[in-house]
Parts: structure tokens; C-alpha cells; sequence
């Protein structure tokens, strides 16, 4: 049998690895076997293509069909409809609301208003391939700057594109570089920061993954940029498949000679190591992560000395994000114009988000900047799921906030996003239908911040905790006058006085919540009631008994017998034992309990006479 060259591209990243791919790569690799097609087709691991949701996912080249939720028992159907047949298996490809079929990338909604920088690899050459990755052009663009191009010059070309540091702060790339280039040093060091830890994002593991010579081709550009001979990936040990890859890398470009002394026949020395993290929140912030590379524990220090001047080891040193330095590659493939030519006046260049929540497309996307929110959630991420309206989208990860309905069409730049409340941060996009209550959802990041805390400052330490319990007392029902103020003030307080970045940006998913949903909190405090039913304490199960057929399976479900009746007395709830644990509604067979907002009264006059007759454990006269 002969068939002409079919490449078989499998996402092998960390989410489609988790959703099986590699049993489906397995069953290829069999079936294949069997059928003696091994010669004919090549079967290629990739990093992340982006649609996690629709994961495993696959692209069958030349004609760029892309498959979705493959399953190993799909294979063989794939081997024989496909590649055999020559037609592609329709059930496994993208399909709309109106049943409109999307057979490649380039019809797909989701790709439609993405440009790939960072990502270009990502999802088509194999991670693991420095020959695939030199075949497409790869350390091209380090050895025209190291053999045509001055440090200084090389700075230049970073000036001019404009690129703005894409790990949360947006600082400009290049006067980083300036600063450690100008400093007069025996040795001086440039590190990856790979500690990617906001709920929700997986841009740079992604990154990371799907193309380790683009990430480890930036670096040495940026060393040579600033006069740097070693180099530190900083990742964290959560990401294990990245970790393996940079390593790899490292070592096929020593194997190569593209890492070690007179680099392309030059003067510049290089060589690198990989770092793992153990996970701490804040060794994403530059100094802490330092401290942590030389062995200490991840606490920042303040500045200056910044680390510029007095870095890793107390020497010069540059700190970069994964995709700050993804980018590099292309800017100087491309042009330093060609990449300023895209996003706003102050936010040049593409951004890789993570859209993660209430929406459709779940994934890794990588946009201009400047686009919507609404072309990013409605147009790129197909909008809310199970028709849910929108209500708002969290930017920034537990640094950033919330915007709402009325910020759909501002654009998405450094400037802008600050102005209305939120951050840009590493990428982290979650959107919320609405089902949920933002004073829980402020409550959820908080927690998340108080945790990470380093607790080397006060501000951050016992602030965010403050806040905290304070969220606690609101969601419980024993909020009371006066805690929204007091939450704005702790808030303002927290982020004046905070010694690095966590403590300082900690308080905005409850600054920014109180800004645009102040009525929730209201609600919660005023009328003990939470809108949306999400607080349990501020809810509780009815039961109709004009809809109770007296079945008892409510009563015989529920885990601490609150829920007395009979068939002819009908069942009630005993709303001051009820632990609305949802038991009873969700047995129910002729939905007889409904949830409903708002404390029930027998409840409330129970908090009511503790809070009068406070019980203090002792007796007194007085």
C-alpha cells in the first residue's frame, strides 16, 4: 500500500497529556504497526495548541484536519476513514451551534483573531527536536546578533519594538537590560522566571513545553544583550514536563555547540541551568526568587539596590518572564517595527492569556494587544457556557480584579486595565457567569494571597488576614455597618505599605469587587441575603408541600435528621439544625425543595438572642 507522507501532530502538553494523548499516541503507534503504514505516516508529540477544552486534540497534515477529544477508540476509525480513505471523520471535528463543520485551523472561531509570537511553535514542531526547531529557522536570530549586531545595538532593537515585561508589571523590557549593560561587573546573570503560580494561568509551562529552544535562544540573546554568561531557568516543581524539556534542550544545544565557549565563532561564552521552585507563590517576585536561586528562603528585600545593580549573588542581574523572552525570537526575526505595529501607542506586541472559567473555549490564546474583552470572551473564547449571561471576568490572577459588563469594550493594554481596577498580570483570564457572588469570589483570591503570604511584612501578614476575617463575617451572615468601609481602608493601607508585589496588588480582586458590585456586599450585610444563592449561610432549602408526595427520601438523605413528616403531615425542615448540605434538593424526584436567598427567620432570631446574651464561660456578679 502507498500513501503519500502524512504528519501526524499529537498535543502533548501537560493538559491533553492528562486528558489521555498519550494512550492515543500508543494506539496509533500499534495500529500502524499492524497495518504496515509505520513509513508513511509520522507521528510528531507537540506542545500546547491552544483549545485545551477540546483536548485530546490532533492535526493531520498536509491538509491541516484538526481532530478534537480523540479517544483511543477513535484510532482506528481515524486510520481507516482518514488515512486510507482520504476523508476526514466528521464527528470528530469542531462544530458550531448550527452545526457548521470547521475542518482546519484557519476556519476555526477560536484561532480567528489570534497572531502567534510567542506561541509560533507551539502545537507544530516537536518540543524534544532541536533539529526541527533549527529546520524552521531556530538560533537564526542569535547568530546574526552575535556575529552582526553590538550589545548595545541588540538593546536597541528591544527599545524599538516596544516589548513591555509580560509577567504582570509591564516594565519595559529593555531598560532592564540598559541598566545591567551599563553596570561594570566581573560576572553578571540572567534568569527565566518560570514561577508561574495564579490560579488559572499555564501560559508559561505551555511555553515552556510546546518550545524550549525559542525560550533557551532568548535567553542567550538577552545574556549576550547585557554582557551575562550564565543563565538560570527558575521553574517551578509542579511542572515536571517543562522542567524535562528546558533540560533537554540545554543539553542537545551544548551537543551542538550553540551552548558553551565561542558561541558561532565568537567571543561570548554561555551556559545555563535549570532551578526548580518548591512551589511558593511568592517566588514569582524577583528578589525572593534570587534569594531562593542561592539557596536562601524565597523572601523579598526591599529596593534598591534593585536587582540591576545588586542581583543574584549580589551581582548585575536581569530577570525575565517565559514569554517576555518567547518574544525576543520573532522581534528579531521579524523586526523591531513589524512587532510595535501591532497593539496600542504604550502596549505594543501580542499577550498570551489563559481563558479559563465560564466560557466556551477553555485554553491558551495569544492576541494583539489592545483587542476587546468582548472580542477575547464572545468571539475568541465563544462566549459564556450553558447560555449564561456574563457577569464578570477576574484579569491578573489574585493581583488583579474585576471588570464587569461595561468594561466589554475597552481595550485590553497595560494603562487601561489599571485605570478600570484590574491588571494585566502574567495572563490569567477567568470569566464568570452569573451564578456567582463576587463578595465569595473576592473571599476565594483573598484566601488564596493570605496563604502565599511570606509573612516577612506586617501589611501584607496581618492586613490580608484582617480583610480575610472580615470576608468570612460578611459570607456568614454576621456582617455588619461599617465593613466596606473598613475593607477599602485596609485595603488602600495594605497596598501603600506592602514590601513587594503580592502584598501590594493582594487587595484588588475586594477593592475591585466593592467597586463594581458594592450592592452584593450590601445585600450580604443589610439583608443577610446573598443574590445568588452562592453564601450558604445566607440561604436556605423550603419545602413546598403542595408539590411533597410524602416519599421521605429527603428525610432518610439527610446527613443530620433535621428534615421531620410523614406521608399525610408532609416533610418541613428544621431550618436551625439544617446544615444545607443540598442533599434534599437533589433527591427530591418532583422538585418539591427549592433553594431560596436569604436567611431563614428562625435562623436569624437564633444569631439575634446569641449575639444579645453573649455567653462569656464564666459566671458574673457585676
Amino acid at each position: 500500500m502507498s500513501l503519500k507522507r502524512i504528519d501526524l501532530l499529537i498535543c502533548c502538553g501537560s493538559g491533553c497529556v492528562s486528558a489521555g494523548a498519550l494512550k492515543v499516541k500508543e494506539r496509533f503507534q500499534q495500529v500502524l504497526h499492524e497495518r504496515g503504514l509505520v513509513n508513511e505516516i509520522n507521528i510528531i508529540e507537540t506542545g500546547c495548541m491552544g483549545p485545551c477544552d477540546y483536548g485530546p486534540v490532533m492535526i493531520v497534515y498536509p491538509e491541516g484536519t484538526f481532530y478534537k477529544h480523540v479517544t483511543v477508540e477513535d484510532v482506528d476509525l481515524i486510520v481507516e476513514e482518514h488515512f486510507i480513505k482520504g476523508r476526514a471523520v466528521k464527528k470528530l471535528l469542531i462544530q458550531d451551534a448550527d452545526d457548521k463543520v470547521f475542518s482546519t485551523t484557519k476556519d476555526i472561531p477560536f484561532y480567528q483573531k489570534q497572531v502567534k509570537v510567542a506561541l509560533a511553535n507551539c502545537g507544530y514542531i516537536d518540543p524534544e527536536s532541536i533539529e526541527e526547531y533549527i529546520a524552521i529557522g531556530g538560533y537564526e536570530a542569535l547568530g546574526t546578533a552575535l556575529t552582526t549586531m553590538t550589545p548595545q545595538q541588540t538593546i536597541d532593537v528591544v527599545k524599538e519594538s516596544g516589548l513591555r515585561g509580560r509577567g504582570g508589571g509591564g516594565f519595559p523590557t529593555y531598560m532592564k537590560w540598559q541598566m545591567v549593560h551599563d553596570q561594570k561587573a566581573d560576572q553578571k546573570y540572567i534568569i527565566c522566571n518560570g514561577d508561574e503560580g495564579d490560579p488559572g494561568a499555564f501560559m508559561d509551562r505551555s511555553l515552556l513545553e510546546g518550545d524550549p529552544h525559542r525560550i533557551l535562544e532568548g535567553m542567550m540573546l538577552a545574556a549576550y544583550a547585557i554582557g551575562a554568561s550564565k543563565g538560570f531557568f527558575y521553574i517551578r516543581a509542579e511542572y515536571p514536563l517543562a522542567i524535562k524539556r528546558i533540560k533537554l534542550a540545554i543539553e542537545q544545544a551544548r551537543a551542538f555547540g550553540l551552548i558553551g565557549n565561542d558561541i558561532f565563532d565568537t567571543k561570548f561564552c554561555f551556559d545555563a541551568e535549570v532551578r526548580t521552585g518548591a512551589g511558593a507563590f511568592v517566588c514569582g517576585e524577583e528578589m525572593a526568587l534570587i534569594h531562593s536561586i542561592e539557596g536562601g528562603r524565597g523572601n523579598p528585600t526591599p529596593k534598591p539596590p534593585y536587582p540591576a545593580v545588586k542581583g543574584l549573588w549580589d551581582k548585575p542581574t536581569v530577570v525575565n518572564n517565559v514569554e517576555t523572552i518567547g518574544n525576543l525570537i520573532t522581534i528579531f526575526l521579524k523586526g523591531a517595527k513589524w512587532f510595535s505595529s501591532m497593539g496600542t501607542s504604550t502596549s505594543k506586541g501580542t499577550k498570551v492569556f489563559a481563558l479559563t472559567g465560564d466560557i466556551k473555549n477553555t485554553g491558551l490564546v495569544e492576541v494583539p494587544m489592545g483587542i476587546t474583552l468582548r472580542e477575547m470572551i464572545f468571539e475568541v473564547g465563544g462566549g459564556i457556557t450553558k447560555d449564561k449571561k456574563f457577569k464578570a471576568v477576574q484579569l491578573g490572577g489574585p493581583s488583579g480584579g474585576c471588570l464587569t459588563t461595561e468594561h466589554l469594550d475597552v481595550p485590553v493594554d497595560y494603562e487601561t486595565l489599571k485605570e478600570k481596577g484590574a491588571m494585566m498580570g502574567s495572563g490569567g483570564v477567568i470569566v464568570m457567569n452569573d451564578d456567582n457572588c463576587m463578595v465569595n469570589v473576592a473571599k476565594y483570591f483573598l484566601d488564596f494571597s493570605v496563604d502565599e503570604s511570606c509573612g516577612k511584612c506586617s501589611p501584607c501578614r496581618i492586613g490580608l488576614k484582617q480583610m480575610y476575617d472580615i470576608l468570612e463575617k460578611i459570607t456568614a451572615g454576621e456582617g455588619k455597618e461599617g465593613d466596606i468601609e473598613e475593607l477599602l481602608r485596609l485595603g488602600e493601607t495594605i497596598k501603600q505599605l506592602s514590601l513587594c508585589g503580592l502584598g501590594q496588588t493582594g487587595p484588588n480582586p475586594v477593592l475591585s469587587t466593592i467597586r463594581y458590585f458594592r450592592d452584593e456586599y450590601e445585600a450580604h450585610i443589610r439583608d443577610h441575603t446573598c443574590p445568588t444563592k452562592v453564601c450558604q449561610a445566607l440561604m436556605h432549602y423550603q419545602i413546598d408541600k403542595d408539590k411533597c408526595i410524602g416519599c421521605s427520601l429527603c428525610s432518610r438523605k439527610c446527613p443530620v435528621s433535621c428534615i421531620p413528616g410523614s406521608r399525610e403531615d408532609k416533610y418541613t425542615i428544621t431550618q436551625v439544625d439544617c446544615i444545607k448540605c443540598g442533599n434534599c434538593f437533589d433527591v427530591c424526584p418532583v422538585k418539591a425543595i427549592s433553594k431560596v436567598a436569604g436567611m431563614h427567620p428562625d435562623v436569624k432570631s437564633q444569631k439575634n438572642s446569641v449575639s444579645e446574651k453573649p455567653d462569656w464561660g464564666f459566671e458574673s456578679d457585676h
